[in-house]
This record gives structure tokens, sequence and C-alpha cells, in this order.
């Protein structure tokens, strides 16, 4: 597919566990990847491979053809490449702002563009801008986290869970957003339990099954597929 972002035979261990057993992914520039599967298949992992957080046992993870395994978050920042945590992970007492300014901690440049753009895509956050992040709801917070990521300025956004908890009408909300995000041109690999939304969002989509891929296609190919409408979507043939 492409040389831009890309996973070969990448196996991660917790303990004694192997949690990702050997898998490829590739995802291509400009595009939105989604990887689906049940809770403890293997998906977090495979983003905390790539941002630097989890140090694969085996594998290679390379990036515009370079080869990025193991190296260190902020090494991985600097490369352009950011995570939204599951669970937000935002700065409770810092502002708003603050919160924001933290996701440009490697820049030295003026950030006033940067601020305008983030508004732009979240005007609740404008409006918000002096408010403590732990004062804002789960929706919000869920912006701000994203807010935060696109301060560095990324060429892929990683996404973990972005519609956890959140109430339907916000989810299309966060959706809109992350459509509108990738129109800009940023690649987005997403991890959503919302696979019904993940796969109407994304150009491909890998299924994950205890740290093995067991299903690769467009989103619309797996949104058809009978099997994964039957594990993911509620729906029976």
């Amino acid at each position: 597919m492409s040389d831009f972002l890309k996973i070969e035979g990448l196996k991660v261990n917790y303990g004694g566990i192997e949690a990702v057993k050997g898998i490829d992914i590739d995802v291509p520039e400009g595009k939105i990847v989604t990887l689906i599967g049940a809770n403890g298949a293997g998906k977090s992992t495979t983003l905390k491979s790539i941002a630097g957080l989890v140090k694969p046992r085996e594998g290679k993870i390379t990036f515009m053809g370079e080869d990025i395994t193991g190296k260190n978050p902020t090494d991985i920042v600097a490369k352009h490449i950011t995570l939204v945590p599951e669970g937000r992970r935002i700065f409770p007492d810092l502002t708003v702002k603050e919160n924001l300014k933290i996701g440009a901690y490697l820049r030295k440049d003026k950030l006033d563009s940067d601020f305008e753009y983030v508004y732009s895509l979240f005007p609740r956050l404008k409006e918000r801008e002096w408010q403590a992040g732990g004062t804002l709801s789960g929706g919000e917070q869920q912006m701000l986290a994203v807010g935060r990521a696109l301060m560095s300025r990324p060429k892929v956004i990683m996404m973990d869970e972005p519609s956890l908890g959140l109430a339907p009408l916000v989810v299309q909300s966060i959706f809109e957003i992350i459509r509108e995000i990738n129109k800009e041109g940023i690649t987005v690999l997403l991890i959503e339990q919302n696979a019904n939304m993940a796969l109407q969002t994304a150009d491909f989509a890998y299924v994950l099954e205890t740290g093995v891929i067991t299903k690769v296609g467009t989103g619309a190919e797996l949104l058809a597929d009978e099997s994964i409408k039957e594990a993911y979507l509620g729906k029976s043939k």
C-alpha cells in the first residue's frame, strides 16, 4: 500500500503475555485507518508501540522510510506523530490554553495561528479558554485532548477510543472533526469501540483479535462483511 507509516512483524509482550503477535499494518499518507476488535485484542498496545510508550519485542516500525522502532516518545513527537490517549489525560488543574500549550512543548515558533486553528475546530474551547480543564464536560475534555495533539502540527494523529463514554450527539461531532482534520492532510490512525462509526469513517480497516490481525479491507468492505456485522455491529445474518 505505502511506505508512509508501516508496521512489520510487530510483537509486544506484557510480562509473560504476548499482547501483539507479529502483526503487519500499512497506514497510507493522508488516509484514515482504523483498528477494531474486542478489549484486550492488542489495539492500544499497537498505538503505544508506535508512540514509543511500549518497546516491541520483535518487529519493525518505519515512518517515511526511517526506522522508529523503540524510539522514545519525545523523538516520536518530534517526527510529527502524536497520540490522543484513551481517557483524554488532560491536566485538570491547568486552563484550556495551558493544556493546549503543552501539546506544543517541542516547538520554538509562535503558536498564535495554531491556537486559532484549534479554536476554529472547537469553538467551545475558545469560550472556555481560561477555565480549568477539569471543569469541562467529557466531550469538551476530548476536544481539548485532540486540540492539544494538533498543537504539535502532526503528520499522523493516533486516537485511542475518542468516543468512549460520550453522548451520541457528541460522538457524531467528534467524528466530524476527525474527518475535518483528515481533510487538512493529517493521517489518522484510529482505535474505536464504536465499530460502525469507525468503519463508516475509515478508508482502511484492520480487525485485531487476541493480538492477531484476522481481517483487512476498506472500511466499506468490512462494514458489509456479515461476520463483522455479527461480531462488532450487533447484527446477525
